[in-house]
């Protein structure tokens, strides 16, 4: 592409060299440079891409795009100065790509819990429907029938560019996209163009990136307050921060809850393992999916297809035939009668949500054994807080390991421990491996009892020291049953 079409509408502080020349790509990672790409220095939290610019001349880039010019400026080399890289990288992105998300209606999804299950869930209601879409989640990367392995839940701005245009070629309609705090934060979203934003619920997470909940906060209001008018946003009226998202949008104001007034309403008529009857807006329907948590997930899929025009007949017809999505409130049942239940909550919000969920299901007849980690290098402040839920609302809960990265398992287990109520001492155990603490939830676990095993979901690995190693729950509770059962 010509370098004068790529900077349309990008404002410039300055420009050197020839604005006719050809740009054969985008990249902001001097390593990944080649002949006649353009070269967008950042500067990042761990390094300053300014410092890599002679490196990316030296492999053949002909024009970089950075805050601050060199002292000495190349001759055969183009440099264009903007007041923000990491946001001119975006919108540069767009032009690269023929502004894909302008030519189909793109459809993001925020908040601490149930971005994965709401996106996943319009995917598949839309393919229900016989339209083609796109989906960009934590699990995976959908483009129609093709799936691609998922490496970040907000991909990088060039690749989500890539992948939106690739949609748009094969002629999707709509595309569905997580959109995480960190995403949002380092400007991976920025050139896009929304039709809708919808908001899950904001809780205890990531601050070990954010520092405070109050820039947690921020971060996200920000998607919301850079929607354009034409944009709509839809937030949970139950959650207290639905309403602070709302607050200075320029978008069309909607909103969904199960225990206040809103623009769209859920009630829970009937529940089980199997799933539940529920009335939205007036109409009943069946969902294969359970828990309460799982309501609003679906109530905010219901009004974000409403408002892309589909009749409310329709819409629940579709999402009556959905399955479960991988890894979330996923049950299975042994032949000896134990109820297993594989959810990725990793916060203590999901895993209450979770336990509550099954709690209200069961009897009281049955035990409920609950397995759980925490991951390392991550928020070390959720840690008591998880200690403190699993031990009071299971019968018995075994603290374990989840991804500890480059910490000590033992310590992370610890800090969760410290968080364990006095009265809940008898109702807990440690064991640091994650498969011998699920075989001894299976040991000890009876016909009719649930074993919850929570914080990795459809994970299929276990990072350990920067090494990812096999490992996926829902694969060792049938292995393990298989082998005691005998």
């Amino acid at each position: 592409m010509i370098l004068s079409k790529l900077l349309h509408k990008i404002p410039v502080l300055e420009t050197f060299g020839n604005l006719d020349s050809e740009v054969s790509e985008i990249v902001f990672d001097s390593r990944k440079a080649t002949e006649n790409a353009l070269y967008v220095a950042i500067k990042g939290t761990v390094s300053d891409g300014h410092s890599y610019i002679n490196s990316a001349i030296e492999k053949g880039v002909k024009t970089i795009v950075c805050e601050v010019l060199p002292e000495n400026l190349p001759e055969e080399i183009n440099f264009i100065q903007v007041k923000n890289s990491s946001k001119t990288l975006g919108k540069l992105a767009s032009n690269f790509y023929g502004n894909p998300s302008e030519n189909l209606k793109l459809i993001g999804v925020t908040g601490t819990n149930g971005k994965t299950t709401v996106t996943t869930l319009l995917f598949d209601i839309f393919k229900n429907l016989g339209y083609q879409s796109a989906l960009i989640s934590t699990v995976e990367y959908r483009i129609g029938d093709e799936i691609i392995p998922s490496t970040h839940t907000t991909p990088d701005v060039i690749r989500l560019n890539q992948m939106l245009a690739k949609a748009v070629e094969i002629g999707c309609e709509y595309a569905f996209m997580e959109v995480s705090s960190h995403g949002i934060h380092q400007d991976r979203i920025e050139g896009l163009h929304f039709a809708i934003a919808g908001f899950t619920n904001l809780t205890h997470d990531h601050l070990d990136y954010h520092k405070t909940f109050e820039e947690y906060l921020k971060t996200k209001k920000r998607f919301f307050d850079e929607l354009p008018e034409t944009a709509i946003a839809i937030t949970n009226a139950d959650d207290k921060n639905g309403n602070v998202m709302l607050q200075n949008t320029k978008a069309k104001k909607k909103t969904y809850a199960l225990k206040t007034l809103a623009d769209y309403h859920g009630k829970i008529l009937e529940v089980d393992f199997n799933g539940m009857l529920l009335n939205f807006n007036g109409k009943e329907f069946w969902s294969t999916l359970t828990g309460k948590f799982n309501v609003y997930n679906l109530l905010l899929a219901f009004a974000i297809s409403e408002e892309l025009g589909f009749e409310q007949n329709e819409i629940l017809q579709a999402i009556s035939t959905l399955k479960r999505v991988k890894g979330r409130f996923e049950t299975l049942k042994s032949d000896g009668g134990i109820f297993f239940v594989v959810d990725y909550a990793h916060t203590p919000d999901a895993l209450e949500n979770v336990l509550d969920s099954i709690n209200e299901i069961r009897t009281k007849n049955e035990r409920l054994i609950t397995v759980f980690g925490c991951g390392g290098d991550r928020d070390h402040a959720k840690r008591p807080e998880m200690g403190k839920i699993a031990t009071r609302k299971s019968t018995l809960a075994i603290i374990t390991t989840d991804n500890p990265r480059t910490e000590n398992p033992t310590e992370i287990i610890k800090e969760i421990e410290a968080g364990v109520e006095p009265q809940n001492f008898s109702k807990y155990t440690s064991i640091p491996d994650r498969k011998e603490a699920i075989k001894m939830a299976i040991k000890f676990a009876e016909p009719k009892d649930i074993v919850l095993v929570a914080g990795k979901g459809h994970e299929t690995y276990q990072e350990i020291n920067g090494v990812r190693h096999h490992f996926d729950d829902k694969e060792t509770i049938v292995e393990l049953y298989k082998l005691m059962s005998k």
